[in-house]
């Protein structure tokens, strides 16, 4: 796998990289069941798609409190154990390999504890809080497989492209308390993640116009392997998760004249909803979905399949969930 995505960023395969997955690997069993899955899912993709699935053991906090991960914390309802979270985290990323040959991608939130998984690594982030860290960089260049620099969430570029110039670049630095140097790692690339403004708006970087002048970046500081890695989360979607369809660019494009227009094929789009009481909020964004649908996914017909009052005292709830499927199948 290691020489699959060297190859992809060099060029010299055509596969179009994906790297999908859980942002907080905190349960080893749920995402085992979903390696599982996403394995089948490779198997059929495998002609154009190279999966990289992300196991992220590590969250950032941006006021420093809260769940920070597997790595702190393996038993979410137990005290901090960073000794048990070391652990924890080897034996998921094995038993990842093992079950499923997926090798993953994981953020490195702390460079010193890369070396605790380095050997069942496919890829590595850098976030968009540490992207500016000298040590971060300094690391990344020792790095054998790819690594991709976010853009801060400032948004920007620059401090990205200090980044990649940095870990692309040979060094010689202190780490886990003993002197080494690097040759320099020729894979680290851009992610572009969107960003926040000083209103604290979010704002995607995922255009045209943005990779145009990332490219443009590559050339004048004359980097190797200018890839960009597009993230459809965080900024760039601003949490909400139906625009990740469109960040990917599969469902619809604008025409010369501004116009947008489907590109999907399905004739009906039926959108299922619960609810444990009966009052739905707006159909809990049916509107919102309908009108992509129509709209810009090129989707004429929608439906909406409801299945509420599922928490009430008394209500039958298996009955109400098997109406809802009924009705669903009406209109297949």
């Amino acid at each position: 796998r290691d020489t699959v995505l060297e190859n992809i960023f060099t060029g010299k395969d055509d596969h179009f990289l994906l790297i999908i997955g859980p942002c907080s690997a905190d349960n080893e069993d749920a995402v085992l069941e979903y390696m599982h899955r996403l394995a089948s899912v490779r198997d059929k993709v495998k002609d154009k798609l190279f999966i990289v699935p992300r196991a992220y053991t590590n969250k950032p906090r941006t006021l420093g409190k809260g769940y920070k991960g597997m790595l702190h914390q393996p038993d979410p309802n137990k005290a901090e154990d960073m000794l048990a979270g070391i652990i924890a985290i080897r034996e998921m990323h094995t038993r990842i390999v093992k079950e499923t040959e997926f090798t993953c991608a994981e953020e490195m939130l702390y460079p010193e504890t890369h070396r605790y998984l380095s050997d069942l690594l496919a890829y590595v982030a850098v976030g968009a809080r540490s992207v500016e860290d000298q040590q971060h960089r300094l690391v990344a260049s020792g790095i054998g497989i790819p690594v991709g620099m976010k853009n801060p969430t400032g948004g920007d570029f620059s401090v990205m492209m200090n980044s990649i110039t940095a870990a692309q670049a040979p060094a010689r630095f202190l780490y886990r308390g003993w002197e080494v140097s690097t040759t320099g790692n020729p894979m680290a690339h851009a992610i572009l993640r969107g960003y926040v403004d000083k209103y604290g708006r979010s704002l995607p970087n995922y255009h045209y116009e943005d990779l145009r002048h990332v490219q443009e970046l590559y050339a004048e500081r004359e980097l190797q392997n200018p890839a960009v890695i597009i993230d459809t989360n965080h900024s760039n979607y601003d949490k909400q998760y139906l625009e990740q369809i469109n960040v990917v660019g599969i469902t619809f494009r604008y025409t010369p004249e501004g116009i947008p227009e489907g590109l999907c094929r399905a004739k009906k789009l039926y959108y299922v909803m619960t609810a444990g009481g009966l009052y739905c909020p707006e159909e809990y964004g049916y509107g919102y979905v309908k009108a992509l649908a129509q709209s810009f996914y090129g989707i004429p017909e929608t439906e909406l399949i409801r299945a509420v009052g599922l928490d009430l005292d008394g209500a039958d709830a298996e009955e109400i969930l098997r109406q809802a499927m009924d009705d669903l199948k009406a209109g297949e």
